[in-house]
């Protein structure tokens, strides 16, 4: 076969109905696709961002936790000297245990949340990294499609496509 040969069958190919069909589809999965990896990548930021304002509220929480027990320690050592001015320091110090204590709580709870808020970015992350692997074996398999012209291929890139944009799109209905 000559080259003209060949360059004509391979040109009457690419404009048969299968060939645009299956190139279709690989346009429209490839661009589910893009979309679903930018908003895995958002997610996993924001797990991580999550995760790093948790740690920093951990971090605080542990200051103000040293600093009741500072205040605990002064407040029984001071408590052991006689005097008014021991008594009126110790009652400062036990103030201050328990202002520290409370805002220990608060501090908690925050860290807490982003905790929570930092779970739930993750859930939301594997979930558009699952739809993203389908979604890549669609192209793969359509691509399969046009090299052995077989609509089994196409039909399994379809089916894995779909799945990949609703596992994605199940990110929605996350909290």
């Amino acid at each position: 076969m000559s080259v003209n040969e060949e360059l004509q069958e391979h040109a009457e190919h690419a404009h048969d109905a299968f060939t645009r069909t299956t190139g279709g589809v690989m346009a429209i999965v490839a661009a589910c696709l893009a979309v679903v990896a930018v908003a895995g990548h958002i997610a996993t930021t924001e797990e991580l961002l999550g995760q790093q304002k948790a740690s920093d509220q951990w971090a605080f929480y542990q200051a103000k936790s040293l600093r009741r027990y500072q205040s605990e320690v002064a407040r029984d050592i001071v408590s052991l000297m006689p005097g008014a001015a021991a008594v009126k320091a110790a009652e400062k110090f036990k103030t201050n245990q328990e202002r520290y204590k409370d805002e220990g709580e608060k501090i908690s709870d925050q860290a807490k949340e982003f905790e929570a808020e930092s779970a739930s970015s993750g859930h939301r992350a594997l979930r558009l990294h699952f739809g993203e692997v389908f979604l890549e074996l669609a192209i793969v398999l359509c691509s399969l499609a046009i090299i052995s012209r077989r609509s089994l291929f196409l039909y399994a890139g379809i089916l894995s496509g779909a799945g990949g944009v609703l596992i994605a799109g199940s990110v929605l209905f996350l909290h």
